[in-house]
């Protein structure tokens, strides 16, 4: 039976979060106000909580400006996640289901590589790259996003594959199945939540990077969306609706991929969190 202490305590906790989600999402919210409001009136003060003139020549601008820019990330993102997988898939299998020395060893490396400040990864790269020509290129800059995401893909598909019952693949064995088809077939589809969550931050780490793409690039050949919004911000420093629509219209496919998977996410990233 439900007291009315607990009744109060759980209107507490309610109004409590309603409190906390309002004030983290309320730079979001700020973000999209400004992108609809006309640069005018952004000069006045206080500013309005509302636009009370609404406006849509910032996105205008901004699709006719960064939208080769967005798909330029949008291919990069994508090829992240395909190489990502790709690597982290294979390798997190072996490390789960196969009794290699020296796994423990391979993991706190995986562990210690989210640890080293990206500044330090980038100026190795950019030495490399450029005796291998692979700067101001799409392959480039996909590689230098995975060295960031592989880890931390492995580490989150390894967790999930120890849960798998070796008796699965075992069953799969004596069927005639060679190690490789084991992968494939029962693997692959049962570690479909963990899939989804090492693909969704591959992409967003990809997506969001900037580093990267300004150590990486140079020129106007390959300009990644986070490259574009800061070129123009620092070329339209006045333009403030045109910049905050270029970061809602960057903000909407990655907000659509986490509200798609969130579930997937939820699941992926508990997986291996405990055993019976």
């Amino acid at each position: 039976m439900i007291t009315k202490t607990t009744r109060l305590r759980r209107g507490i906790d309610l109004v409590i979060a309603i409190v906390a989600c309002g004030f983290l999402l309320f730079p979001l919210y700020w973000m999209v106000n400004v992108s609809l409001t006309k640069p005018q009136n952004l000069i006045q003060t206080p500013p309005s909580l509302f636009p009370s003139d609404p406006t849509l020549d910032g996105y205008v601008q901004a699709l006719s400006t960064q939208l080769p820019n967005l798909v330029t990330s949008l291919v990069i993102s994508i090829g992240c996640v395909i190489l990502t997988l790709a690597i982290a898939l294979p390798a997190a299998f072996a490390m789960a289901k196969f009794k290699v020395r020296g796994t423990g060893a391979v993991m706190f490396v995986f562990l210690l590589a989210q640890m080293i400040p990206g500044i330090v990864l980038v100026t190795a790269l950019f030495a490399i790259y450029n005796a291998l020509g692979l700067l101001n290129t799409y392959q480039g800059l996909i590689l230098a996003d995975a060295t960031a995401s592989v880890p931390f893909a492995v580490i989150i598909l390894r967790a999930f594959m120890l849960g798998i019952p070796d008796e699965l693949i075992e069953a799969a064995r004596i069927d005639g199945a060679s190690n490789w088809r084991a992968f494939v077939s029962i693997v692959i589809p049962l570690s479909r939540n963990s899939i989804v969550t090492a693909g969704l931050f591959s992409f967003l780490f990809a997506w969001a990077d900037f580093l990267n793409a300004n150590s990486l690039t140079s020129g106007n050949s390959i300009v990644p969306f986070t490259l574009g919004l800061y070129r123009y911000i620092g070329s339209t420093t006045t333009n403030w609706n045109g910049i905050m629509a270029t970061a809602v219209i960057a903000s909407i496919p990655a907000a659509i991929l986490l509200i798609v998977a969130q579930k997937y996410v939820a699941a992926g990233v508990t997986a291996g969190a405990v055993k019976d």
